[in-house]
């Protein structure tokens, strides 16, 4: 007799309660509305009125009732006046990583691979067949046994050196990651919110960390005129504003935040638009939304060159695909022998999971 064959189990989808399904569109339009609940219930209750998404035994108002009972927003002073709490801002967060990257189980460790297998310290989901020297511990008992009731079937079942499976370790990295989006204000123009797309392949990413990589570190900053650092939990509050793109702040702050760490592996993600049209030189700034101007180019160029001296690759995630903005990233690409990626907005959390768990370096 050979061994049985089995195939996949698909549980069946247990349907979601009224308030489970509401919450999730709720929770889409708070990224929408930055985090402004009183507006994004509006938004809500037109919805429902267009779309019938609640019925007379479970309408809006219980929904309302719910979310305060359920810890996910307060009423201020009794005014009908709403904020979110932090189980609301897990949540979103949550949401985003599901959606972006899947569901990934949580790590015991959480670190990241490199291209080196053997005696690492963390088990991967490569197997081999048995050799001389492997360790006891590296045996895979469930597909050693599986390879033979294949193999000899079960009415005289034995288990010899062919059937043996192991399994292959890793050797694993830490890494420091700063992600910067460009909030100025050419995130939103032409009718294309641009903002909110970034802001929720940051939430997935830094839930991602927090989740699966807990050794790593996250550290995000946004960029307009200006250049400054934000928490994770601002995340759904974030609006753009009437900003220029002065990258080169921004590349400064993220270099200063990365001499910080003592991780040896460290990275720059950027997620823009446009091209750096603003410096800052002394309390004055000097702006130019025309073209490529060749003294902003330059001092962002040689950042990038300093970026890469210091082993600081930084990955450019271009939500644009105008060839004027290409012919900049390849050349910012090129001086600092980083990645860059041209994406549309449906693509980039896609872009930026990939592009992290590819960061793969041993660290010597």
């Amino acid at each position: 007799m050979i061994g049985y064959r089995f195939k996949e189990y698909i549980p069946e989808k247990k349907k979601a309660s009224n308030f489970d399904e509401l919450l999730n569109i709720f929770m889409q339009i708070m990224l929408v509305t930055s985090g402004d609940v009183s507006e994004a219930l509006q938004w809500l209750t037109n919805l429902d009125k267009q779309y019938n998404l609640t019925d007379e035994n479970y309408g809006i108002g219980d929904f309302i009732k719910d979310l305060k009972d359920k810890g996910y927003v307060t009423e201020e002073n009794g005014k009908g006046t709403f904020k979110l709490t932090a189980k609301s801002e897990q949540k979103i967060r949550k949401n985003a990583l599901e959606e972006i990257f899947g569901k990934l189980k949580k790590g015991s460790r959480g670190n990241h691979r490199t291209q080196h297998s053997g005696l690492g310290d963390e088990k991967s989901t490569d197997r081999r067949n048995f050799q001389f020297g492997d360790s006891i511990q590296q045996i895979s008992i469930t597909d050693s046994i599986k390879n033979a009731h294949i193999n000899h079937g079960l009415s005289d079942f034995m288990l010899t050196e062919e059937d043996l499976e192991v399994v292959e370790n890793e050797f694993k990295t830490q890494t420091s990651t700063v992600l910067m989006i460009d909030i100025s204000h050419s995130m939103i123009l032409y009718g294309e919110d641009r903002i909110t797309p970034a802001k929720k392949v940051a939430m997935a990413l830094a839930e991602l960390i927090t989740t699966r990589y807990p050794k790593d570190t996250l550290d995000i900053i946004v960029f307009g005129n200006d250049a400054w650092q934000i928490k994770i939990k601002d995340l759904p509050y974030l609006q753009v504003g009437p900003y220029h793109t002065n990258t080169v702040a921004g590349l400064e702050l993220a270099m200063d935040i990365l001499r910080r760490r003592k991780n040896t592996n460290k990275q720059i993600f950027m997620i823009t638009d446009g091209k750096p049209t603003c410096l800052k030189q002394g309390i004055k700034y000097y702006k130019n939304s025309f073209g490529l101007d060749s003294k902003i180019l330059k001092k962002t160029l040689n950042l990038a060159i300093q970026c890469r001296k210091l082993s600081i690759p930084v990955t450019t995630f271009m939500i644009a695909t105008d060839p004027y903005l290409k012919e900049f990233v390849k050349e910012f690409t090129q001086a600092n022998n980083g990645n860059a990626y041209y994406s549309g907005l449906q693509g980039l959390g896609d872009l930026v999971f990939e592009d992290y768990k590819r960061n793969r370096r041993k660290n010597i």
